[in-house]
């Protein structure tokens, strides 16, 4: 794809929004793309004429390697810690201006990792610029998995660059979401959410022109993605189902990949339950995974979570790993949320 072509399918989508426009509300603007999430609302307060929300999480996982050598399993014992932050303030005109925050701590890894965003918001929705390259993702993936599962694999392979710039608007049940990079790579989303009678359905779609750093750490695959959810929830029962399809391209490498991922979660009281599987293929090759998870509420944000995940693809081609992962984990932990 040229650079014209995205260019136009971008002023597409902002044309697109305008005509749905018969009132926006605001779009969720989340810069936590990790696989932890707090389920509690966050913390909020005013400081003169802004308004502060703050979220938090920490968690103490126990992490035990699976593989064949049953007696040379290792185990990790670690400490894991966010911070979502979020100042927003009106000005006379009606708009909303506003930076978002999120910070993490990872003890195993000794590496503290953050995103960062300003936002413009206005009835038309929100203009973005930052740590924006997973929005669109968030917008549109798969429901995250229950306590400790992490279902590997579903996604793209092709990521774009952390700093970029978009646009994210709500429109009734459909909201749009668009991110660029400084070097052209983009992201495009959609979702529509309804509930019918006592279900809700959600739809979603995003495509996506990014790059992929090979496991050797060097061959850089130019990708082209595209992919769609569709979930359906009933009572405490969600069950969703993603598929995609990605383009690779590296020099005279040129190699087509599918997947799909499915799962189900439920909450029964204090527990909840997740389990999830994965099958794709990159130029016939497999790749697999399974997630299984369990989370215990104990008290309001204190929770013991668990988690099986299981993932594999071994693949070369023309003397380039192009992914290399075989792995069996389970994992507990003791998490506290705010």
């Amino acid at each position: 794809m040229q650079p014209r072509s995205y260019r136009a399918l971008l002023a597409s989508v902002a044309v697109g929004a305008t005509a749905l426009a018969a009132g926006s509300a605001e779009a969720q603007i989340s810069l936590n793309y990790d696989n932890l999430s707090s389920f509690e609302e966050p913390l909020a307060f005013e400081i003169g004429e802004a308004t502060v929300l703050v979220g938090g999480l920490v968690d103490v996982p126990v992490r035990l390697d699976l593989d064949d050598r049953i007696f040379h399993n290792d185990v990790d014992v670690s400490l894991v810690a966010n911070l979502d932050i979020k100042i927003e303030m009106q000005l006379a005109n009606r708009w909303n201006i506003g930076v978002t925050y999120f910070g993490q701590y990872d003890e195993n890894s000794d590496d503290y990792d953050d995103n960062v965003a300003g936002f413009v918001r206005t009835s038309w929705g929100s203009l973005i610029g930052g740590n924006v390259d997973g929005l669109v993702r968030e917008a549109t993936r798969r429901r995250r998995a229950v306590g400790n599962a992490n279902l590997a694999f579903d996604d793209f392979y092709g990521r774009i660059n952390r700093w970029g710039g978009g646009y994210s608007g709500r429109f009734g049940p459909a909201t749009l979401t668009g991110i660029v990079d400084g070097d052209g790579h983009f992201e495009l989303g959609a979702q529509f959410q309804r509930p019918i009678g006592r279900k809700d359905y959600r739809f979603a779609t995003r495509i996506g022109r990014a790059r992929y750093l090979a496991a050797d750490g060097v061959t850089n695959f130019k990708t082209i993605g595209a992919g769609a959810v569709g979930e359906f929830v009933y009572g405490s029962n969600l069950f969703d189902l993603g598929v995609g399809y990605e383009n690779l391209q590296a020099g005279p490498i040129d190699l087509d990949r599918w997947y799909v991922s499915g799962g189900a979660q439920t909450k029964i009281g204090v527990l909840s339950l997740s389990a999830a599987g994965h099958y794709g293929e990159l130029d016939g090759t497999s790749e697999t995974s399974a997630s299984l998870g369990v989370r215990y509420d104990i008290a309001r944000g204190l929770s013991t979570n668990l988690g099986v995940n299981t993932r594999k693809a071994e693949i070369a081609r023309d003397g380039v790993s192009v992914v290399d992962e075989d792995e069996t984990s389970a994992t507990a932990s003791v998490r506290y949320s705010f």
